[in-house]
């Protein structure tokens, strides 16, 4: 898995790149704690559950069932959340999908239980190009924690930060064509 550190940078990209006039600050926080919200399967460990069991880590927390279940809560939510319910349904469903997208994309761990329950079966992406994070603080605070950082900034954050600056230049600008002439 990548680190919580880096589990919401889609999500911040997606909100440098709308702004606070289509995602309010409420639902860009909900949408950031649920960019990390499959990851506290982790308990499970503390509760006797095996890595491989359905409600362990990488189990139903990291499945689409569970980014739509928790999607539909946000649309339930959004008059709290100040923002329409298909935008609250559309916004917190794709911080976990990412969520999920990224473990696919790491190269160690046993895989996601992304089509459960239509299959229990734990699916990796065929390009695995992220480190997977050590689960055990300590060991997050060495040499392999270090390279994990390295990759997750490769992998994730630089094309999310390229992505969020992008975004946000065009909107603070206009669209794309006033930035030609402004330019000029």
């Amino acid at each position: 898995m990548p680190t919580i550190l880096t589990h919401p940078a889609p999500i911040l990209a997606l909100g440098a790149a709308l702004g606070f006039r289509r995602l309010s600050p409420r639902l860009l926080w909900l949408a950031v704690f649920c960019a990390i919200l499959p990851d506290f399967d982790v308990i499970g460990f503390r509760l006797g559950m095996h890595y491989a069991d359905l409600f362990g880590h990488r189990g139903f927390s990291h499945s689409l069932l569970f980014a739509l279940l928790c999607g539909g809560l946000a649309g339930l939510s959004a008059p709290w959340l100040r923002c329409r319910r298909w935008l609250a349904f559309i916004v917190i469903f794709a911080a976990v999908a990412s969520h999920i997208a990224l473990d696919a994309a790491t190269n160690g761990g046993l895989g996601v239980a992304a089509f459960y329950p239509v299959s229990d079966a734990r699916y990796f992406f065929p390009w695995r190009p992220i480190q997977v994070s050590p689960l055990a603080l300590s060991a997050f605070f060495s040499e392999r924690g270090f390279s994990v950082l390295r990759s997750e900034f490769l992998w994730v954050w630089l094309p999310c930060l390229s992505f969020g600056l992008v975004a946000f230049v065009l909107r603070r600008w206009g669209n794309p064509s006033a930035v030609v002439s402004k330019a000029a």
